[in-house]
């Protein structure tokens, strides 16, 4: 980076020389207006400037966001020389650099990929690519750019033949190279139309005629279908016998051709071996099938020469194909009365069998098929049902831990409040305290401890009491993760709570013989029974709720145990989740 650098910015005068022939260069430019010519150079200036103080960082930003721009899209000066065309600004620069900074300078890429031979060679621009080539290796000069295209192969498929030669001279290995599509450079420019350059590479090496891409395509296959006749006729001057190669479909460049209009192209191609026309692809088409089938009433009357082309003594006009059709029936089944007329003049008729016959191994295939996709959709929607049913467990399961904190929340808030309730009420006692020595009787001694009823209401008051204050200390201290221990935890806590509860009541009740008086027992024996029906209802209530929780959720239990055992099925298992959600989080429960 440091070399590039010092090759890049440190002489100023090459800086000069370089925005004059830029400005030169793009003032041949027709296209770009004056104005145009000013803010480009402008432009360019103000971000050679700009690089030094924002940093490498801000400089690729601009880079980027000015991609479309020469000199924007990473460029270093040899790449803007490249561009430019300026051979004498590339002879200066490389001049300038050791020996290790040039061979650094011809790897670097821009943003695109392309290196400085990879712009001039794509430019055409044949004085500059001589230039690079002097300092170039086959390593440098192969390397591709991001459209996966090197040197020799951009420059073929542009139809720069001088390059081309230059190239091959120094470095003949790079006609061999091929692109993401295992294209060479002869098949691209067999496919633009370029036969001065399909010659030259014939010339150097005739056996890339023979060198197919991914798909099984020559480059035949590529000129016949787009319709390049010279390109055409060089290969089979070459390579008679190449006509008869076939593609991955099991096409020759018969087949391709027919796909066209040029009948110049058909003839061509019979040459070398008539019985190319008889030739069948991997669907048993043949060439006079796919010309039927390609052609319309609105086609050109070329395309009705090329089926006339087939028709002469020797071609099997009424061959079928393996879908059971005829040129004929084909032609009829487009309604191509133009064609259909043509075939019937040389005798075509229509297939006797049905074209939709299926033997009876199509139709078992077809009817696996049809099971495979029906177990496959089914599949696919228990799946589908599944995900959903445990999104609402999830929710579901959510929602419980949510309302099993608040149940212990809850116990601890209550457990509190009687706390704090028993132990004030044996300060508040009815009668008041002794506060001076008398006799039968302690200072601070209530006056009415030897009652049974405050004996009652003490014994209760202490329960209630350190139960609570046994609960809160359990629950402030535990830190429970499990659900099912969470659950456990929150059963005995209340239970506990019940009975600080029912202990607090009997605390009330015993104090109320005291307020009340002798006279008065019956208000007394009224409060214990509404007290006593109200408490033992609840907590019988809330006694049967448990109960009935417990047994259902013990016949869950062995529902599931005897549904896995049956089943191992998915929509059993999704059953069987339904009804879990049912069961296990229910609306209300008792603990």
């Amino acid at each position: 980076m440091e070399s590039a650098g010092c090759c890049d910015f440190t002489c100023k005068g090459r800086h000069t020389l370089f925005l004059n022939s830029s400005a030169l260069a793009m003032e041949k430019q027709p296209r770009i207006g004056a104005l145009e010519k000013l803010q480009s150079l402008r432009s360019f200036r103000m971000d050679k400037q700009k690089s030094f103080r924002l940093g490498d960082r801000q400089r690729s930003f601009k880079e980027r966001k000015n991609k479309d721009s020469p000199g924007k899209r990473g460029d270093l000066d040899l790449h803007l020389a490249a561009r430019a065309g300026n051979a004498l600004h590339v002879q200066m620069i490389l001049s300038e650099c050791s020996e290790e900074q040039t061979k650094e300078l011809i790897y670097k890429q821009n943003q695109d990929g392309e290196t400085a031979l990879y712009v001039a060679a794509e430019k055409g621009h044949v004085e500059v690519v001589r230039e690079i080539l002097k300092v170039s290796d086959i390593q440098s000069a192969g390397i591709k750019a991001n459209s996966s295209y090197d040197s020799f192969h951009i420059a073929a498929k542009q139809g720069h033949l001088e390059v081309l030669r230059d190239l091959l001279q120094c470095f003949p290995a790079l006609a061999m190279t091929t692109n993401s599509l295992t294209s060479t450079a002869f098949d691209t420019a067999a496919t633009q139309g370029h036969v001065d350059i399909v010659n030259l590479l014939l010339e150097t090496d005739a056996s890339l005629a023979k060198i197919a891409r991914n798909n099984g395509k020559t480059a035949l296959h590529s000129a016949a279908r787009f319709g390049h006749v010279d390109v055409v006729k060089a290969i089979l001057e070459k390579d008679p016998t190449i006509g008869l190669r076939t593609d991955k479909k099991g096409q020759t460049a018969f087949h391709m051709a027919v796909k066209g209009q040029n009948v110049e192209i058909l003839m061509a191609l019979l040459e070398p071996d008539k019985s190319i026309v008889n030739l069948e692809d991997s669907k048993g088409n043949r060439p006079l099938h796919m010309a039927t089938r390609k052609g319309n009433p609105k086609a050109s009357y070329s395309m009705l020469y090329s089926i006339s082309a087939f028709c002469f003594e020797g071609v099997e006009v009424n061959a079928v194909n393996k879908a059971g059709e005829t040129a004929l029936s084909i032609a009829e089944k487009l309604s191509n009365e133009d064609i259909a007329g043509i075939l019937r003049e040389f005798g075509a008729v229509v297939a006797k069998e049905p074209a939709n016959t299926a033997t009876a191994a199509k139709q078992l295939k077809q009817t696996v098929s049809d099971i495979k996709h029906d177990v496959q959709f089914q599949l696919k929607q228990t799946r589908q049902t599944e995900m959903k049913v445990q999104k609402i467990k999830k929710r579901l399961k959510k929602l419980h831990l949510g309302g099993l904190n608040n149940a212990i929340n809850s116990n601890t808030v209550v457990a509190v409040l009687i706390a704090t309730v028993a132990f004030a009420a044996i300060f508040q006692l009815p009668g008041s305290f002794v506060s001076d020595p008398e006799e039968g009787f302690t200072p601070g001694q209530a006056y009415i401890a030897e009652s049974a009823a405050f004996i009652i209401f003490l014994i209760s008051d202490s329960l209630a009491l350190f139960i609570s204050l046994a609960v809160v200390v359990v629950q402030t201290s535990l830190i429970v993760i499990e659900q099912k221990a969470k659950m456990r935890m929150v059963f005995v806590m209340n239970k506990l709570m019940w009975l600080a509860c029912l202990f607090i009541s009997v605390s009330f009740i015993s104090l109320t013989y005291v307020v009340v008086g002798k006279h008065d027992l019956w208000l007394a024996w009224s409060t214990m029974a509404i007290g006593a029906t109200i408490m033992l209802t609840t907590l019988g209530s809330m006694i049967y709720f448990v109960i009935i929780h417990r047994i259902e959720e013990k016949n869950m239990r062995n529902i599931r145990r005897n549904s896995r055992s049956r089943s191992h099925s998915l929509p059993m298992s999704v059953g069987s989740d339904s009804e879990l959600l049912n069961s296990e989080y229910k609306r209300m429960y008792a603990l």
